[in-house]
């Protein structure tokens, strides 16, 4: 179990890391090209809609509502959107590498 000092920096970090509303996370997911991205988790629904889903749950709730499981996907929301940052494409915009980051609850074209 992670201390209430590692919640508040993966909590910030988090809100840093995912610039999109939940209903904007929402409308993204329900998009072909969300659903076309991705690595499949073994029913046909990739790892990063999955992902986006739980975000989705997790933007909805105030922050003394979140669960260690929240916390524990907020981490993995953090690391992973951190590496695919850094494997950006010469052509970022409308690429696989663009979708997959929406998915994870990030839009890269956002200042």
């Amino acid at each position: 179990m992670m201390d209430n000092d590692k919640h508040e920096e993966i909590y910030k970090e988090f809100k840093d890391t995912v610039n999109m509303t939940a209903s904007q996370l929402e409308k993204w997911l329900k998009t072909d090209e969300s659903k076309a991205v991705g690595w499949d988790s073994g029913d046909g629904e990739s790892v990063g809609h999955k992902s986006g889903e739980h975000i989705i749950k997790i933007l909805n709730k105030k922050k003394d509502e979140l669960t260690e499981p929240d916390y524990k996907h907020m981490q993995k929301v953090n690391s992973y959107v951190k590496r695919h940052m850094a494997q950006r494409p010469s052509k970022p915009e409308n690429s696989n590498w663009d979708y997959s980051l929406k998915n994870w609850g990030h839009d890269y074209s956002k200042k």
